[in-house]
C-alpha cells in the first residue's frame, strides 16, 4: 500500500516547512533510505527521507513553497498505485477516476491474481472515511540523523480531549529529548507506541480525531506493510527454545556407568575448582545426574571433615577453608539509547570511511596561563583555557583553510565560515554543540556562549541548530588530567582536535633547567582532504597564537 510522507516536525518551534529542493521528481524510484528532498525550517535546512522503498507517485508541495507540520508533502507506492483516496478528499483527487477507470477495465481480462484488487480498493476508500474524521501523529524527524525516536513521555492520555497547540509526547532523539505537538483539536483516539518503546521516524504514535471514529482501517492500512517481520517473531522464539535443549543433550549422553558418580564434566570441574567431593552432591538431573546448580547450591555438612581420616599428612593444605562465593553470576543489560545509537554509527562511519592520521604537538603554557588570569580579571565570564583552544583553533583555521574543508565524494567543500564544534560528555553519551563564528568572537562571547550551550546539552535542551554546522571540532579531556589521547573526526568536519591536560614539567632551556607548563594536542586529520603538511603548518599556527595570546586580541 502506497505510504504517505508527511512535512515532519524538524524543531520544537517549526509550525510549517518551505521546501528549498526536491532530489526526486514523481516517477522516480525510491529506497527507503533516499533523501528525496530537503526543507527550510525555522532553525535550519535538514533533509527528508523516504522511508519506504517504491516509486514517487506524488508531489503535493512545490520547491519553493511551504507545508504545514504533518502537512502530505509525497506518497510513495507501487507504480500505477491509486493513491488519491489517501489525499483525504482533495479536488484532484476526485477527479481522478474517471481517468483511471479504462485502466482498471483493461485490466479485468488479466490472471485471477489480480482479482485482489477490489478488497484494496474497499480498504482505501475505509481509509479515507476514516482520514475524514481523524488525524494521524508520526513520529516526527526531530535531527537530521534520526531514524527513530525512543517515547520517553505520554502527556496525554486515550480518550483525553487535545488541542492543536497541546504537547502529546515527549521523544528521547539521538541528540535531546524533544516535544510532539498534535496539531489538530479532538480526542486522542490511539496511541500506538506506549511509553519507553521506539518507533521508526513516520510510523504512527498517535491518532487524534472526532470521538468514536473507527481507526481500524487506519491502523490495518499501517500493518499491512509489516507482516512479514511479525510473522518471525515465532521462529526466533522456537530458536531460543531450541538451543537449550540441544545444549543438554551432549550432558545426557555423558551418563555414567555403574560404580561411578554421574555428573557432568562442568560439574566435576565447578567441584574440583570448589573443594567439594563430588561424591556428596545430590544430582537434580535426569537419573541423578549431578549437574552445574547442584554444586553451586551445595551446602558441606558440618561432619564432612570427620569423613577425611584417610587423607595422608601431605593433605594438609587442605584444612584451608573452601573458597564460598556470596551471590551469584549477574549482568545487566541497558537498552541504547539513541544518542548512543547515533554516536556509534557516525563514528564507525567515520573511523571507517576516512583515513585517519595524527600529528601531536606540545603548547608551553606559561603565557597562556598569565593571559587567562589577567582576562579573567576584567572579563564579565569567567574564560576557561577550552575557550581559549576555541579562539585559537578557529583563527588558525583562517589562515589554513584547506583544514576548514569536508570531504563531499566528488567534491571538496572549502567553507568560508568557521564553526566550531566543542564536545560535551552527557549522561547518555556525546553531543557537540557548534560555536558559530568563532574567529570573529572575543574570548568573554566565546565563553558566554559556551557556557549556555553547555547547560542546554546538560538539560537536554539543544535544538537542531544548537549542534549542527560545525567544520572543525574540539575534544577536551585535560580537565580530567587526561595528558594525551586521539580523537576520531566528527563528520562532516576534516580534523578534530584532541587537548590534553596541562603538566609540569622541567625542560633545559639554554643549558639551564626550568619548570615550565605544557599541553599536548593531536590532530586527528581525514588524509582525502588534509595532506601531513597542511595539518603540519596548521599546529604550527595554533602553538605560535596559543604560546602567544595577545596576538588573539589584535
Amino acid at each position: 500500500m502506497a505510504e504517505v510522507i508527511r512535512m515532519p516536525l524538524l524543531s520544537d518551534t517549526m509550525t510549517e516547512g518551505v521546501i528549498a529542493e526536491w532530489h526526486k521528481k514523481v516517477g522516480d524510484t525510491v529506497k527507503s533510505d533516499d533523501v528525496i528532498a530537503e526543507v527550510e525550517t525555522d532553525k535550519a535546512t535538514m533533509e527528508v527521507m523516504a522511508y519506504a522503498d517504491g516509486t514517487l507517485l506524488y508531489i503535493g508541495v512545490e520547491k519553493g513553497q511551504a507545508a504545514k507540520v504533518n502537512g502530505i508533502i509525497a506518497i510513495v507506492g507501487k507504480p500505477g498505485e491509486d493513491y488519491k483516496p489517501l489525499l483525504g478528499g482533495d479536488a484532484p483527487a476526485a477527479a481522478a477516476p474517471k481517468a483511471d477507470a479504462p485502466k482498471a477495465d483493461a485490466a479485468a481480462p488479466a490472471p485471477a491474481p489480480k482479482a485482489e484488487a477490489a478488497p484494496a480498493a474497499v480498504d482505501n476508500g475505509a481509509v479515507e472515511a476514516a482520514l475524514k474524521n481523524a488525524t494521524v501523529i508520526r513520529m516526527p524527524l526531530l535531527s537530521d540523523t534520526m531514524t527513530e525516536g525512543k517515547i520517553v513521555a505520554w502527556n496525554k492520555k486515550e480518550g483525553d480531549t487535545v488541542k492543536s497547540d497541546d504537547v502529546l509526547a515527549e521523544v528521547e532523539t539521538d541528540k535531546a529529548t524533544m516535544e510532539v505537538i498534535g496539531y489538530a483539536d479532538g480526542t486522542l483516539l490511539h496511541i500506538g507506541v506506549p511509553e519507553g518503546q521506539v518507533a521508526k521516524v513516520n510510523g504512527i504514535i498517535a491518532i487524534v480525531g472526532k470521538k468514536g471514529t473507527d481507526i481500524s482501517p487506519i491502523l490495518n492500512a499501517e500493518k499491512s506493510g509489516g507482516a512479514a517481520p511479525k510473522a518471525a517473531a515465532p521462529a526466533e522464539t522456537a530458536a531460543a527454545t531450541t538451543a537449550p535443549a540441544q545444549a543438554e543433550a551432549p550432558a545426557a549422553s555423558n551418563g555414567s556407568t555403574d560404580g561411578r558418580v554421574k555428573a557432568s564434566p562442568l560439574a566435576k570441574k565447578l567441584a574440583e575448582d570448589k573443594g567439594i567431593d563430588i561424591r556428596q552432591v545430590t544430582g537434580s538431573g535426569d537419573g541423578g545426574r549431578i549437574i552445574k546448580k547442584d554444586v553451586d547450591s551445595f551446602v558441606p555438612s558440618k561432619t564432612a571433615p570427620a569423613a577425611a581420616p584417610s587423607s595422608t599428612a601431605a593433605a594438609a593444605p587442605a584444612q584451608v577453608a573452601a573458597f564460598a562465593p556470596v551471590g551469584q553470576e549477574s549482568h545487566t543489560d541497558t537498552p541504547v539509547s539513541q544518542m548512543r545509537k547515533a554516536i556509534a554509527r557516525r563514528l564507525a562511519e567515520s573511523k571507517f570511511q576516512a583515513p585517519h592520521f595524527y600529528l601531536t604537538m606540545e603548547i608551553n603554557m606559561d603565557e597562556a596561563m598569565k593571559s587567562r588570569e589577567a582576562i579573567n580579571k576584567i572579563s564579565p565570564v569567567k574564560v576557561s583555557f577550552n575557550d581559549m583552544v576555541i579562539k585559537a583553533a578557529a583563527m588558525a583555521l583562517r589562515q589554513h583553510p584547506d583544514v576548514n574543508s569536508s570531504w563531499l565524494g566528488d567534491t571538496i567543500r572549502h567553507n568560508h565560515h568557521i564553526h566550531i564544534g566543542s564536545a560535551v560528555a552527557v549522561e547518555e553519551g556525546l553531543i557537540v554543540p557548534v560555536i558559530r563564528f568563532a574567529d570573529q568572537k572575543s574570548f568573554s562571547q566565546i565563553a558566554a556562549e559556551t557556557k549556555v550551550l553547555n547547560d542546554k546539552a546538560k538539560n537536554k535542551k539543544l535544538q537542531p541548530n544548537d549542534y549542527s554546522g560545525n567544520t572543525f571540532t574540539v575534544s577536551n579531556l585535560g580537565m580530567m588530567g587526561i595528558e594525551h589521547f586521539t580523537a576520531i573526526i566528527n563528520p562532516p568536519d576534516s580534523a578534530i582536535l584532541a587537548v590534553g591536560a596541562i603538566k609540569e614539567t622541567v625542560i633545559v632551556e639554554n643549558g639551564q633547567f626550568k619548570a615550565t607548563n605544557v599541553m599536548k594536542v593531536t590532530m586527528s586529520c581525514d588524509h582525502r582532504t588534509v595532506d601531513g603538511a597542511v595539518g603540519a603548518r596548521f599546529l604550527v599556527t595554533f602553538k605560535t597564537l596559543m604560546e602567544n595570546p595577545v596576538t588573539m586580541l589584535v
